[in-house]
Parts: C-alpha cells; sequence; structure tokens
C-alpha cells in the first residue's frame, strides 16, 4: 500500500480526527491560561518599581539625617545664646564666647561651610527692642544624596536661639530677712540702675517701699516678700516677687589680721595741699574737713572703733584701697560722707579683699548706721559690703565706666543715685545667678 495513502488514511480516519480535537483544545486552554496568569506581572511591576521604592527609602533615610542635624545644631545655637548672654553681663563679649561654644559642637564659623551669626538685640522674633536679648544663629548647607533625584540645590539646616542674661547683673542687696521694708525709696528720689538688678532678701510686707514722687529704673527688680509701689519701677525685666533669697557674695570672705594700730585721732584741714594716708590700723577717728584733700595710699585701712567723716566739700581719693570697718563691743567704726563731697575711692584687683572697696565686720550689730551720701562727686569703685549696717546712700555718675555694688543689712537711698556694673577689671562678685535663660 501507498504509504501516503496510509497517512492520509490515519488522518482521515474519525479516531485521528478526535485526538488531533483534543491536542488543539489543549492548545487553546493552555494559550488562555497563559493570558489569565498574573503571578509573573509582580516581578515584572517590583522592578519597573524598585528605583522609585529605593529612592523613596533613601530620602527617607535622608531626611532623618537633616533631622538629626538640625536638633544637633540647635543644641548648639542653645548653649551658645546662653553662654553669649552671660558673657554679656559679665562684660565680656557675647559674640565671641558663642562661636567657641559652637565650635565645641562642631559648627565652628567659616568651617565647612558653617556660618554662626551673633546679634545683640535679635534681628527677628518677639525681642528686636530688647537691647539685652543676644540671638544665635546657627546654619550650614547639605549636599544632597539620593535626594538629588528631586532637586540639585543644597539643603541648609539652620537653627536659631535667643538668650537673656537673668540674675546675675545684681548691684543692690538687702540681707535682713525680715525688714519691713528693706529697701526704701522715698520723697522725690531717684534710684537709677543702669543695666542692673535690685534684690531684697526680705520676707515683709513691703520688701521693697517706693513712695511719694520717688522713682526706681532697673534691669530687674527681685524681692522676696512683695513691693510697695510697683507703678513707680521701671524695670526691663520685671518686677519679681516672692523669689528665693539671694546668696550673700561676700559670706566667706574675711580680710586679713588687723596689724597694730595708731590711737591719735586725724584730723585734715583746708590747706591747699593734698594730705596722704597710709593703710595701717586706726583706732582714733579720721575727718576730712570742707575743702580739705585726702588721700588714701594702695592698701588696707582698718578703723577699730573709729569712724570716718567727710564733710561736704571735703575730698576723699585712693586707688587699690580697701576700708575695713571694725571693733568691739559697743564700739565700732562707721562712715558718714557729706553732701557734695568728694570720693573717688577704687577697690584693690587682687588679694583678700579684691573687688572689696568698703568691707563691715559681720560681728557688729545690726543696724549700725552708715551715711553714703555724697551725691554725684560720690564715687566708690567696687563693692560696698556692709552686711550688718542700715546703709543710707545717694551718689554715683551712673557713666559707663563705673562699677558700683551694694550689699547692706537694709539700705535707704536718699537724693539722685546712679549705679552701674561694669566691674570686669575690679573682679567684684556676682550678686545672684548668673546663669542666662533661653527666652526664644
Amino acid at each position: 500500500m501507498d504509504p501516503r495513502r496510509l497517512c492520509s488514511h490515519s488522518f482521515d480516519a474519525p479516531l485521528g480526527s478526535e485526538r488531533h480535537a483534543r491536542r488543539r483544545e489543549r492548545a487553546v486552554s493552555l494559550l488562555e491560561r497563559f493570558a489569565r496568569d498574573q503571578s509573573g506581572s509582580y516581578v515584572i511591576i517590583s522592578a519597573l518599581l524598585m528605583p522609585v521604592l529605593v529612592g523613596t527609602a533613601g530620602l527617607g533615610t535622608e531626611v532623618g539625617w537633616w533631622y538629626y542635624k538640625h536638633k544637633n545644631m540647635q543644641s548648639a545655637a542653645d548653649s551658645g545664646a546662653v553662654s553669649a548672654a552671660t558673657a554679656a553681663s559679665a562684660g565680656t563679649d557675647p559674640s565671641s564666647e558663642a562661636k567657641a561654644v559652637t565650635a565645641n559642637y562642631g559648627y565652628a564659623n567659616g568651617a565647612n561651610n558653617v556660618t554662626v551669626t551673633v546679634n545683640q538685640p535679635p534681628k527677628t522674633g518677639n525681642h528686636t527692642s530688647n537691647s539685652q536679648a543676644i540671638e544665635v544663629i546657627v546654619s550650614q548647607p547639605q549636599q544632597r544624596l539620593l535626594s538629588a533625584l528631586f532637586g540639585s540645590d543644597p539643603v541648609l539646616i539652620t537653627a536659631r536661639s535667643v538668650a537673656l542674661p537673668n540674675s546675675g547683673t545684681g548691684c543692690v542687696l538687702a540681707l535682713n530677712s525680715s525688714a519691713s521694708p528693706a529697701v526704701n525709696v522715698s520723697g522725690g528720689n531717684q534710684l537709677n540702675l543702669i543695666k542692673c538688678n535690685l534684690y531684697s532678701n526680705s520676707s515683709a510686707s513691703p520688701s521693697l517701699n517706693v513712695a511719694g514722687s520717688a522713682s526706681v529704673a532697673a534691669n530687674q527688680v527681685g524681692v522676696v516678700g512683695d513691693v510697695s509701689g510697683a507703678s513707680s519701677i521701671t524695670a526691663t525685666n520685671g518686677v519679681k516677687t516672692h523669689i528665693l533669697p539671694v546668696a550673700d557674695p561676700y559670706a566667706n570672705v574675711s580680710p586679713p589680721a588687723r596689724p597694730s594700730c595708731t590711737n591719735g585721732k586725724i584730723v585734715v584741714n583746708s590747706n591747699g595741699k593734698t594730705t596722704s594716708l597710709d593703710p595701717g590700723c586706726y583706732t582714733g577717728s579720721i575727718t576730712v574737713n570742707a575743702g580739705a584733700v585726702l588721700n588714701l595710699n594702695p592698701g588696707i585701712y582698718y578703723l577699730d572703733g573709729a569712724s570716718l567723716s567727710v564733710a561736704g566739700n571735703a575730698t576723699i581719693t585712693g586707688s587699690g584701697v580697701t576700708l575695713v570697718f571694725t571693733g568691739s563691743g559697743s564700739n565700732w567704726g562707721t562712715a558718714s560722707i557729706g553732701s557734695n563731697a568728694t570720693v573717688d575711692l577704687t577697690a584693690p584687683t587682687s588679694g583678700a579683699t579684691k573687688g572689696i572697696v568698703m568691707y563691715g565686720d559681720r560681728n557688729m550689730p545690726a543696724g549700725t548706721a552708715f551715711n553714703l551720701t555724697g551725691g554725684s562727686t560720690q564715687n566708690f569703685g567696687g563693692a560696698i559690703y556692709l552686711p550688718k549696717a542700715n546703709l543710707s546712700f545717694s551718689g554715683g555718675n551712673g557713666t559707663s565706666t563705673s562699677c558700683t555694688k551694694i550689699i547692706a543689712d537694709t539700705l535707704t537711698f536718699s537724693g539722685t543715685s546712679n549705679l552701674q556694673v561694669n566691674c570686669t577689671a575690679l573682679g567684684t562678685a556676682t550678686i545672684g545667678s548668673q546663669t542666662a535663660q533661653l527666652i526664644e
């Protein structure tokens, strides 16, 4: 038989046609299943989205890094602002202090594109009119990594902080814990505390009294008790009542033991010449009459039961001088300076009595009277430390170079008094806490 006919016969046979149909159905079924099958699409979709997924994850990591940098930079700005404000209250350069502090955090001005800007007063914010507030701005551009898909410019990270000197600029402190008042300003008297603070440790009501047409101008007023006449007080940083007592800054300071004493009284009269006196111990009173001039040579002067009396229109001068008022029993040294007396006394800058121009023995009776009422021609450079004295004070010209701090048991201000604490050169102790506070 012809093979071709056999082959043709096999395909034309009914059985062969049936098998062919089944094969065709299976092929069509496989094609339909392949068309319906989506399992492989996930791989394709994942492959297509992988760059986006990696970019998003990378961007999230990069943004997290930016947040970390900003947090660290904010800490640098905060510390820089506080240190700058503290430095300013101490009379040193706030800009240099801020930049030194931020450098310790790794943000040195001018290095690695870092910029540290210090403004006093701030250029922006809520304290642009406060001349004591200090603004510190730290900024550094960050190069993009995966986020470069969305832009090419560096991302600028910036942190800003503003601080204000707190309580470290005290120039008046009344130590008595119960006197009512411990600080009194009355009549038509004016007390001007230029960029410095007044404190009263008395818990009485009032602890500070401002009466009549008197006025007080200060950086800040703080009392343990209450204030009478608050409407007559102008305080840049507010009037605070019920504060904690302020520590005696010289509580642990004592002068050296006194030398042997000279007993005779010393009287300086007007004769057209300047009389000089050497340091030592004096048990006789020292009197400077009107028109007379007394110069105190540098050193410590002990007035043991003796008084210092400087009449109106008399003059007393001295540089590197500490007057120590001491005594025993009922006999204690005191001082009285009359109106229009010329006083120019400056404390030592070193030694046991550094920064102290007047020192009162802590053993003298509370309320011992001291009258320093020379007026605008009366200038003490340094601290007047009379912890048991009832001090009446009027003086100071309030120049930008002056330094006078007063610590007494109780205080009465008469006439016009101008005090300022530009005391860096003299090394006087700080009255109140010197740490600044963040305000922005």
